[in-house]
């Protein structure tokens, strides 16, 4: 659906053209004159003006030069009479998309905003991709070899052309947009619109304004009517990240949509059709939270019905190489380097970290280390933690003699292995094996201990 005004001081006129476009599933305002149309074009997300070109107060140049002011993008489509067809020409000149000169048929009117609405969402379409254009590599911008990021890919593909609902779980930093982008870049859908929304950033009532719109007046703030992201997505992709903080009134709503295909705007009682695949992402374990009635089990059901989970980047440090070069690359380009170098030794270490934010970690890492580098080259010292989270070690481990308790013949990572081994080991057992309890007294993610426990072999104790 889209939203047309059409601005004319003959009622016939507007009774006409109203019924003709409605017909064709379109929403309608009507304003008899310019001066009446300005308030409407301000107050609502349009996507066409159809306006007369002769009318009392204020004509169809004027008319056109105050949208332009307003959104130099939103097409015009003037309608004449056959001896101002000069004038028309002079308005198209001023920016008015085409005109039409009376008498003029039904298919011609049709085609005519078909096409205005067409060009204005190819130029909306441009404007978003503009913004968000970043230097890709790899499989829909991803990086890596590692088997199971072989085996996101060949899922992704095989998944890609059909029209059903994914989730997508994964830690945070993983690259889950990514996954939801690449999707939809392989699908019969990658020409229309890729929206997202984070449900986490916005609070309820404005998480349901913004994923399904407003009218004017639905709340004290909504002072123009605003199309939602489903709108905005109808033909594409609507991608939900943080889907498990969306609250559970609006799990309902949306349970809604991907069962019947419809809405409403907050505030309206229009009830709106829309075609949009949604694909959703978590680093929550909705299973989990579905058991805590946090989240609703049929919703969980229809959004996984492929699930792909992404490997944290622990999982794979053969590719902490390759994503090292993107990175380096990346930032050459930006910060106008003719190239960036990272030393053996600084690579070593990024390969032993544990990156508990993930790759958005790692290229913020490479980030800051190319930015404070000498001489365009990374050196150990660049990627090292910040001293002032290593000041209290510092003076706890100077007093400490290694002589009296480590044996001579151990390679260093003998001894941090050993070592760590002993505490994640005490830490569970202090705990009383709760994982939670025990990952917040190493410092650590329960994620992070849960890979350590793998690491080291230590089973997790069954529930009784």
């Amino acid at each position: 659906m889209h939203t047309i005004l059409i601005v004319d001081d003959e009622p016939n006129y507007q009774i006409v053209l109203s019924e003709l476009l409605r017909d064709e599933g379109h929403e309608v305002f009507t304003a008899d004159s310019g001066i009446e149309g300005l308030p409407i074009i301000r107050d609502t997300d349009l996507d066409l003006v159809i306006s007369d070109m002769k009318m009392p107060g204020m004509d169809g140049i004027e008319f056109l030069a105050k949208i332009k002011e307003l959104n130099k993008d939103l097409p015009v489509i003037l309608i004449t009479a056959y001896a101002e067809v000069e004038k028309a020409v002079e308005a198209m000149r001023l920016g008015a998309f085409t005109y039409l000169a009376k008498p003029f048929s039904n298919e011609q009117l049709l085609a005519a905003v078909n096409k205005a609405i067409e060009h204005y969402g190819l130029v909306r379409e441009i404007k978003r991709l503009r913004s968000e254009v970043t230097p890709k590599s790899g499989f829909g911008g991803m990086i890596g070899k590692n088997p199971s990021m072989r085996a996101i890919y060949q899922l992704i593909e095989k998944v890609a052309p059909t029209p059903s609902s994914v989730l997508i779980t994964g830690e945070s930093g993983t690259g889950k947009e990514l996954v939801a982008r690449a999707i939809h870049n392989l699908s019969p859908r990658k020409d229309m619109p890729f929206v997202s929304v984070n449900c986490a950033a916005l609070a309820s009532n404005l998480l349901e304004s913004e994923l399904f719109g407003h009218e004017k007046g639905a709340f004290t703030d909504a002072i123009t009517m605003r199309k939602g992201r489903f709108e905005l997505a109808d033909g594409g992709t609507l991608f939900l990240d943080e889907i498990g903080e969306m609250p559970p009134s609006l799990q309902a709503k949306l349970l809604r949509v991907l069962q019947e295909r419809s809405f409403e705007r907050v505030g309206g009682s229009t009830t709106l059709e829309v075609d949009v695949r949604v694909l959703a992402a978590t680093n929550k374990d909705l299973k989990d939270e579905v058991e805590k009635g946090n989240f609703r089990e049929d919703l969980y059901y229809r959004l996984n019905v492929i699930h792909i989970h992404l490997p944290p980047l622990r999982e794979r440090v053969d590719d902490i190489p390759e994503l090292v070069s993107h990175f380096l690359k990346k930032n050459a380009a930006r910060l106008g380097k003719e190239r960036l170098d990272i030393s053996p030794e600084a690579l070593r270490l990024l390969v032993s970290l544990p990156w508990e934010g993930n790759v958005r970690e790692l290229e913020n890492t490479i980030e800051r280390a190319a930015i404070l580098c000498s001489n365009d080259r990374i050196e150990a010292e660049d990627v090292q933690p910040d001293s002032s989270d290593l000041t209290n070690v510092s003076e706890w481990s100077s007093s400490l003699d290694l002589n009296q308790f480590i044996p001579e013949d151990l390679s260093l990572s003998e001894i941090l292995s050993g070592i760590e081994e002993k505490l994640v080991r005490q830490a569970l057992e202090d705990a009383g094996n709760v994982q939670a309890r025990a990952a917040e007294k190493l410092g650590i993610t329960k994620s992070l201990l849960q890979y350590k426990m793998k690491k080291y072999k230590l089973q997790r104790k069954k529930k009784q």
